[in-house]
């Protein structure tokens, strides 16, 4: 099983229909459709992407699905994503997804920044219901993925223990630059 379909079975077991979740990074829109289907005409699916062809191929290929009224397409960077979700929203996102790296058969120049991904991981765990879910598929093996990749690994281990569960798929090719797909589960509330 490629690890993307792993990450889809990860959250089908928890996303549920009426659920609101995220695709942090939208691409060529294949999370996204997968993610309204989940959560049907009574929930809300947040996409993120900063580059205008992403934004167009999801609008087209949720369209087609008849799905695009429960879809909400923002053309910004991830890290942004808290000043954008609605304020009543916060704290009730089911699920989030991440596929890191460029836009498949895009500019392969344009990838995602490790700055603004550990920005947008922080700002999701806010996000995130209790018992959510999110789902971070990591690149390293094309230029600039190897540092995202270890600095969101470094990221993941700094989680509290109390508040997030973590684990790590790696690909069945074992090698540095192979992908690997982190899981994180929100266990309860933010402590006050």
């Amino acid at each position: 099983m490629s690890l993307l379909k792993l990450a889809h079975q990860y959250i089908e077991n928890e996303l549920c229909l009426g659920d609101r979740a995220i695709d942090a990074t939208v691409g060529n829109g294949h999370d996204t459709l997968f993610l309204a289907k989940q959560v049907g005409n009574t929930g809300r699916v947040y996409g993120f992407d900063i580059q205008r062809a992403a934004i167009v191929a999801t609008t087209a290929l949720v369209q087609h699905s008849q799905l695009l009224n429960h879809v909400t397409l923002i053309q910004a960077s991830h890290a942004d994503m808290a000043t954008h979700i609605p304020i009543s929203q916060q704290g009730k996102i089911t699920a989030c997804m991440f596929n890191l790296g460029y836009l498949p058969k895009g500019d392969k120049r344009i990838i995602t920044q490790t700055s603004s991904t550990l920005l947008a991981l922080t700002a999701a765990c806010q996000l995130l219901a209790p018992q959510g879910i999110m789902t971070i598929l990591a690149y390293p093996g094309h230029v600039g993925g190897d540092v995202e990749t270890a600095r969101v690994s470094e990221w993941s281990e700094q989680l509290d223990s109390k508040q997030f569960a973590v684990s790590t798929q790696f690909s069945a090719t074992p090698s540095p630059s192979a992908p690997r797909l982190l899981v994180v589960r929100k266990l309860c509330g933010d402590e006050s």
